[in-house]
């Protein structure tokens, strides 16, 4: 069963970011912040890897004109997030699946944090690309999510750092193994080079880095105007 499938796991998703994305609400509080530079009052805002609902309902508590179309492959997620977000869900469209039911736009504001790392590396730049197209001009795109140097020794290095902020240590070899094993199997991690790559591939200029939390990274970027 898929983490984000298993009833207990929904259940207790909320208490796992702030354990282990350092800052973790001050991420979500900077993302709106960095929208909110180029959104207009009533932006249309496309959040990937919405399940959930914590950062749509923190968007949509700092800005009330916004409307949102939220996307994710995990249904019970977004009956999570249906329930996290109370009345605010009146603005909020929820939407199973991955990016290709992402309605057409254009949106003047996207995001997806802390989900890319689960993306293979084609089908995320297929995603990056998506949310390009259906940006309008000019339009932030922020993306926060694990990433780190590659290198030999770097990527264990970083590794143990994004452990032990999480409080899984050598005290208990066996649940650090199998963390490492979940995170080979089921995580593409790239290094910060590669990321920024992916963005200006898809069309994304002024590309800058926002947020840097152990092992974790934020950009924000425009969407450039469409290469068709």
């Amino acid at each position: 069963m898929q983490p984000f499938s298993d009833p207990e796991a929904v259940a207790k998703y909320a208490q796992g970011p702030p354990r282990i994305v350092p800052g973790f609400a001050d991420l979500q509080r900077m993302t709106a912040l960095l929208l909110a530079e180029h959104a207009p009052e009533n932006a249309r805002v496309l959040v990937l890897g919405a399940g959930g609902g914590l950062e749509l309902k923190c968007f949509a508590e700092a800005h009330a004109g916004w409307t949102f179309d939220g996307v994710d492959p995990s249904a019970e997620m977004l009956s999570l997030a249906g329930k996290t977000l109370g009345p605010l869900v009146s603005r909020v469209r929820l939407h199973e699946g991955t990016v290709e039911v992402a309605p057409e736009g254009p949106f003047d504001a996207a995001t997806c944090l802390l989900t890319m790392h689960f993306i293979p590396l084609d089908e995320r730049r297929h995603a990056v690309a998506e949310v390009h197209r259906r940006l309008k001009p000019g339009s932030p795109f922020v993306v926060a999510h694990l990433s780190f140097p590659q290198g030999e020794g770097e990527r264990d290095a970083w590794l143990s750092r994004y452990f032990a902020f999480a409080g899984i240590t050598d005290s208990e070899p066996g649940k650090l193994q199998a963390a490492r094993a979940t995170i080979d199997a089921k995580l593409t991690i790239l290094s910060p080079e590669q990321e920024e790559a992916i963005l200006r591939e898809a069309g994304f200029t002024n590309i800058s880095l926002f947020y840097a939390g152990l092992a974790f990274r934020g950009w924000v970027a425009s969407a450039g105007r469409s290469k068709h």
